[in-house]
């Protein structure tokens, strides 16, 4: 069975950095691309950036710029390096694959950023 486990999350001040990774432990048929996602308390969950099994990468506009995805295919990690860090980023953020097929997801981590 798949699962995906983000780590990484934690506490730290605005202009601060956090590198989070997403373990995927079993193997993944028919995957399009993996990805980070985020949702904050009483919002949607938004879409931060995600990388293709080809290694293109695409980061959502709100973060460009400042995080960057990678993956690592030794460890069998997606890492999302986090840089700049602002209050708004605090978040769970969640690894998802995508894939044809039923989506899998991790359960998150809890980013804060303090003021």
């Amino acid at each position: 069975q798949v699962q995906l486990v983000e780590s990484g999350g934690g506490l730290v001040q605005a202009g601060g950095s956090l590198r989070l990774s997403c373990k995927i432990i079993g193997a993944i048929s028919n995957l399009d691309y993996m990805g980070w996602y985020r949702q904050a308390p009483g919002k949607t969950r938004e879409y931060v950036a995600l990388i293709t099994e080809g290694g293109t990468t695409n980061i959502a506009g709100s973060v460009k710029g400042r995080f960057t995805i990678s993956r690592d295919k030794v460890a069998n990690t997606v890492d999302l390096q986090m840089n700049s860090l602002k209050p708004e980023d605090t978040a769970i953020y969640y690894c998802k694959a995508t894939r044809t097929g039923p989506d899998y997801w991790g359960q998150g981590t809890q980013v804060t950023v303090s003021s």
